[in-house]
């Protein structure tokens, strides 16, 4: 696979239904408690508000195309994370 490229595309509007999931306070509650039954962290998923999360993606949607991270492997594979 050199010099190959790919992309995956997502959609606002999936990042906007998968933020509904998130700051859900049942899946934030079944979290916590996933993360308790584990014990091995004192991590508390915190309750996350949609309309922070809304202004979050409005912005990133208007640096569309913006690198956030490009890293170089050992083995020669390229690695870049763009919005």
């Amino acid at each position: 696979m050199k010099d190959k490229k790919f992309s995956i595309p997502v959609p606002y509007g999936v990042l906007h239904l998968l933020s509904l999931i998130l700051t859900s306070k049942r899946i934030t509650s079944l979290l916590n408690k996933a993360i308790e039954k584990d014990g091995s962290t004192k991590f508390i998923f915190p309750q996350i508000e949609r309309k922070d999360i809304k202004r979050l993606l409005r912005e990133l949607s208007k640096h569309s195309g913006v690198t956030l991270v490009e890293t170089k492997l050992k083995d020669g594979t390229e690695v870049v994370v763009m919005l």
